[in-house]
Order: C-alpha cells, then structure tokens, then sequence
C-alpha cells in the first residue's frame, strides 16, 4: 500500500537533484530557436504528497509545458522526438544514461544516493500543453512497429483551472483534506489493480473532488 515519505532530508535532497536536471533542459531548449518551454513538478510532489507503494522507487513526475513551438503543434512525432533527443543530452552530461520513451512519459533510469538513504528514485517527464479546454499530455501509442505507432494528444479530465482551484482550497485551509484523499485514492486503485490513473491525473481528480465539496 501506498504511504507518504517522511524523511525530510532525503525528499530535499531528491527533489533538487532532479529539478536540476530538468532546469538544465529547460535551458537548452530555451537558448535553441525550434520551442519555448517551462518545467513544473507536478502532482504529488509539488505539494509535497510524495508517496511511496511499500519499498518500491519513487517516480518524480515533472510537466514539460510548452508555450510556443516552430514546430507544428499537432506533429507529436517531431516534438516528442526533439524533446527526447534534448533530454538525452542533458541526462549525458549529468552522468546518467539516456531516458525510455515510454507511452504517456520520457522515463529516467533509476538512480540512489550512496549515503543516508538509499530508496531508489526516477524521474517521469511529461509532455504537456494548455488551451482552454485544460491541460493536454502528449501520447506515445506503440504497434510494435515503430512507423505504424501513433502519437497524439490526449486531455487530461477536467484539468481546467486546476491552479486557481488549488489556491482557493489553500486559502481556505483545506489542503489537508488534499493529502488524506489522494492518498486514500493512490490506494483504491491498487487495489483496484487500476494502472490507468497516473499520479497527476489523480492529483486533479483530488483537487476536483475537494474543490466541488466546497466550492460548487
């Protein structure tokens, strides 16, 4: 079952090593001409609802939001393929080997700290975009055979308004009410064996649910 981690040292010391790597890449797309983009950890570890499913490696999930692009929005082939390419170069530098294109997220290796705590940790890296419908992640659909695969966007429900609705349930002193659901739905779907809920997808659905309970 899924708990909340509470080593503090460890979370901060997690948490600036990957953001730096992502920031690194942040840079270096922003410095070429092709994309604009900006970098948000995420979800759980945002706000500091990093969870953990017994002693298995935590996943830092972080946006790669892009706000303008030379390249056509709709061909997610390219952009996907020059974000991957991008990232590998950075990940390089840093030591580490190059990221798996996986289906919704770029996914790092797994890497551990040799001193204190030893928890094993990666880094999810999604590509996403905003209009006014909400937010929008870029979906890698494999066949098996690499021409026939399908890349597409894909919304995430009801993800519209999502940091104003945040900031509304913080003013009113309710994130508390944030961390207990999220956890308690983390763990229904696995009891569920429900895999098709990533953790910012469930992150939204607990901002929704506490957001409509008082607000609505």
């Amino acid at each position: 079952m899924y708990h909340y981690i509470e080593d503090k040292v460890f979370l901060k010391d997690m948490k600036y090593l990957c953001s730096n790597i992502i920031n690194q890449l942040v840079q270096l797309i922003n410095n070429d001409s092709l994309m604009e983009v900006e970098a948000h950890l995420v979800g759980s570890g945002a706000k500091n609802l990093i969870t953990q499913n017994s002693n298995e490696p935590i996943d830092l999930d972080y946006n790669l939001m892009i706000i303008d692009s030379e390249i056509n929005i709709n061909n997610c082939r390219e952009i996907k393929e020059y974000i991957r390419k991008q990232f590998n170069v950075i990940l390089n530098k840093n030591g580490w080997n190059d990221c798996m294109d996986s289906t919704s997220v770029l996914t790092t290796e797994k890497r551990h700290f040799t001193k204190g705590n030893h928890t094993e940790f990666s880094i999810d890296l999604a590509i996403v975009f905003n209009d006014r419908n909400g937010c929008h992640r870029l979906i890698h659909e494999k066949t098996g055979v690499t021409a026939w695969d399908r890349y597409y966007w894909n919304s995430v429900p009801d993800s519209r308004n999502l940091f104003d609705k945040v900031a509304d349930i913080k003013d009113e002193h309710l994130w508390d009410e944030v961390i207990d659901e999220y956890l308690e739905k983390k763990n229904m779907y696995l009891r569920r064996q429900d895999y098709n809920h990533p953790s910012f997808n469930v992150y939204v659905e607990t901002v929704n649910q506490v957001f409509n309970k008082y607000f609505d």
